[in-house]
């Protein structure tokens, strides 16, 4: 893959002299806060004159031609701010932008994630992308339609209202018509987005809703270039750091003599804890890295915890309590009360790629291109931690290893900047190796919950008590702080102090709030600000194990209530969109209460992702073998409503990647630890699922809402999941699991073999 060599290229350079529709426009100069997934308050916008708030990013961009971009030969160019992760982005913005604007998908050129031309949407993360990007995309598109359809009216001298968009053109009703270029050309338009738009009809739809082939996958699957990894640029160096063995671990005085002398190399970077090598080829610097890894001798301090008392340890490690919800508050009226303790542990990302960047210093400007989710908060943190300007730090977003969260990306991206620093004028690749990938990216923290629920004579819940002890789910970029060569560097930035922030979004605590209609609650957060492992963000956050908590614990009061699952949740459902997919998913698996086979069970769990964006209800079906403690899963069934199903084939994979990942991370995956180092450095320490345990079938219903807003989608099925697997356990052996993973020693030791 040949990058573009454009470091000095701006939205508006692109724009001067061209015939094209140009709208004014300003871009913000700050990252836009991320549900949840941000340690600080993001800048606060300088007043303005209240008005209609305008859709999705819009109302942080509202400038038009920050999201759409037609030329004279009426070839259609769309900005996002998002970056494609694998979710499928670069298929489903397509999708929408193509329908309001008249074109087909295929016609259209997307630009994602860069920080010199498209709009700061802060980062890919949460779920966001359709609900947001899509949303501001839809909306323009919309608005540019109509001026392009007012601008033809002149043109052609036909009314308006008389005129239509089409295939890239504005026809009227004597079969005339003109291309898009040629009214560009014409007039050159300045308008900002209003806060409605004259958007489509859900039964006019020609690619809503459709099912479209991904664009990004034929080159994946083929071996062409797609990911950063590939990019081969001219002259390019390939670097190879060499990592400390563990955290709290300090560089002592290294003779890197020999290593210079190496065949390739071109130089050995030392700044602090911080130690790189760079050669001509690629294996030569690995050849370099690891015989600079036997000459390095490090002084280690042992600060880790103890892994088996990681209960008592998040219990004793509270900083600080946070009420996240209360309501009614008269804790009485229970026959029966009943308690539950749930515990995660650390989990990794362990993206199957290990990250990667290449950098480039050029005249000046440092070219990065990254895997991050975050381009504009990832150029901030390398501009301070390079002492650079911010305006000669551009950060471009090159596919890589799904990341779904926090990984390793913004910490290679920053080493590549480090030593592209050391050696101006040649672009630099590093590539990360696998132990370095599992030793060192931030892991999704470990959560402790407890919960207790009183049921009255009916069988109802009358009164609800939930406590979580977790520190942030986000030390993201944003300052240098965040990134680990920015710590291992001289005199080295520290990382940005976590501080509790409950919001209805949701961090730790997100989806801490059971959705369900209980008179009596209270959901208190034990914030942990300091943890002897590196955390951050990692799909879902919170909800994973929140969800898990909380749909086991339905399943517990259901039993001790006498009621069917799925009947105790509608029992306790009054909203109606939730109560549908809660039905569409047992109707579509057949659920019944009836006995099943000895060893084989079912389960049901539902969650309305952060409690404002799709509902998710799953039924699983699974297998197990009492004598080994394996579970097979030969059967899920699911149902998801995202409001309007823009892009349904997006929904299901994500939907269908999402189970998957979750059954990984509830049956196999632990991070492991002594008291000093990480022991779960490679695929043998570190267990995830193999294609062996995928699902025999796994259905996706989709419940579609046509005209509603969308809502997020790629994180929502990961706590359902989990509880579902946790209730057809329960199901099949009449024991249940509180702690997480489910493998097969602890299987076998729950149920006593």
């Amino acid at each position: 893959m040949n990058a573009p060599r454009l470091p000095n290229v701006t939205r508006r350079n692109l724009l001067l002299g061209t015939g094209a529709l140009v709208v004014s426009f300003s871009l913000k100069d700050h990252a836009f806060a991320q549900e949840g997934e941000l340690n600080v308050p993001a800048k606060p916008p300088e007043p303005v004159a209240a008005g209609p708030k305008l859709p999705g990013s819009l109302a942080d961009t509202p400038s038009l031609d920050a999201w759409i971009r037609i030329d004279a030969d009426s070839s259609v160019t769309v900005y996002t701010g998002k970056a494609e992760l694998g979710q499928g982005t670069k298929t489903s913005l397509r999708q929408i932008a193509a329908e309001e604007l008249e074109v087909p998908p295929a016609s259209i050129n997307l630009i994602t994630a860069d920080t010199a031309i498209t709009p700061d949407e802060g980062f890919t993360a949460g779920s966001q992308t359709v609900q947001n990007s899509g949303t501001a995309i839809r909306n323009a598109a919309a608005q540019v339609r109509e001026i392009l359809i007012q601008q033809a009216s002149g043109k052609l001298q036909v009314p308006a209202d008389q005129l239509k968009a089409q295939n890239g053109r504005i026809a009227g009703p004597d079969g005339k018509s003109i291309g898009y270029g040629e009214v560009v050309m014409t007039d050159m338009l300045h308008v900002d987005a209003q806060p409605k738009s004259k958007l489509k009809s859900p039964d006019a739809y020609e690619y809503i809703g459709k099912p479209f082939a991904r664009v990004d996958i034929p080159a994946k699957v083929t071996g062409g270039p797609a990911y950063v990894q590939d990019m081969r640029l001219p002259g390019m160096l390939h670097a190879r750091v060499v990592r400390p063995p563990s955290w709290f671990a300090t560089l002592k005085d290294i003779d890197t003599a020999s290593i210079k002398a190496m065949p390739g190399v071109v130089a050995v970077i030392r700044d602090g804890n911080f130690l790189a090598v760079a050669a001509e080829k690629e294996f030569q610097a690995v050849q370099a890295m690891r015989a600079l890894t036997g000459l390095a001798e490090w002084e280690e301090k042992p600060r880790l915890p103890n892994e088996q008392d990681l209960p008592a340890v998040l219990q004793r490690s509270e900083s600080e309590q946070g009420v996240v919800a209360e309501a009614g508050g008269d804790f009485t009226g229970g026959v029966k009360t009943f308690s539950a303790q749930f515990m995660r542990p650390y989990q990794m990302h362990a993206s199957i790629g290990p990250s990667c960047s290449v950098a480039h210093l050029d005249n000046g400007t440092m070219t990065v291109w990254t895997h991050t989710q975050g381009v504009y908060p990832d150029r901030k943190a390398i501009a301070q931690m390079l002492g650079m300007p911010l305006d000669k730090v551009r950060c471009i977003h090159t596919e890589g290893s799904g990341c779904y969260g926090h990984n390793g990306a913004d910490d290679a991206a920053g080493d590549a900047a480090l030593i592209a620093r050391a050696l101006p004028g040649r672009p630099v690749k590093v590539q990360w190796m696998r132990d370095q990938e599992h030793l060192w990216e931030p892991y999704g923290p470990a959560m402790l919950t407890k919960v207790s629920a009183s049921l009255d004579a009916s069988g109802k819940i009358v009164n609800w008590k939930y406590d979580l002890w977790s520190n942030t789910h986000s030390a993201r970029p944003g300052s240098a702080g965040a990134l680990l060569p920015g710590q291992l560097m001289e005199p080295g930035y520290p990382p940005d102090k976590p501080v509790m922030s409950i919001t209805p979004l949701g961090n730790g605590d997100r989806n801490a709030i059971p959705l369900y209609s209980i008179p009596n609650l209270r959901v208190l957060w034990h914030f942990i600000a300091d943890m002897p492992v590196r955390v951050s963000s990692l799909r879902g956050l919170g909800a994973y194990a929140n969800v898990f908590s909380i749909e086991s614990f339905m399943d517990q009061l259901a039993k001790e209530a006498g009621a069917d699952p799925v009947e105790f949740r509608l029992k306790h459902m009054e909203d109606p969109r939730a109560r549908k997919v809660i039905s569409t998913a047992a109707e579509a698996f057949n659920w019944s209460s009836n006995p099943m086979p000895e060893g084989r069970g079912r389960g049901f769990a539902f969650a309305k992702y952060k409690n404002h964006a799709a509902y998710l209800a799953l039924a699983m079906e699974i297998d197990v073998d009492k004598e080994t403690g394996k579970i097979r899963v030969p059967r899920i069934v699911s149902a998801v409503d995202c409001g309007e199903a823009a892009a349904p084939d997006s929904i299901r994979n994500q939907t269908e990647g999402g189970i998957i990942q979750s059954l990984s991370w509830t049956m196999y995956e632990e991070v492991n630890f002594d008291n000093t180092r990480i022991r779960s450095s490679d695929w043998s320490t570190y267990p995830i699922l193999r294609f062996s345990a995928v699902p025999g079938t796994l259905d996706v219903h989709i419940v579609d809402n046509p005209g509603s807003p969308y809502l997020g989608v790629a994180e929502a099925a990961q706590g359902p999941t989990s509880a579902a697997l946790a209730n057809a356990l329960a199901n099949a052996t009449g024991k249940r699991l509180y702690n997480l993973p489910f493998s097969p020693a602890r299987v076998k030791a729950t149920l006593g073999v």
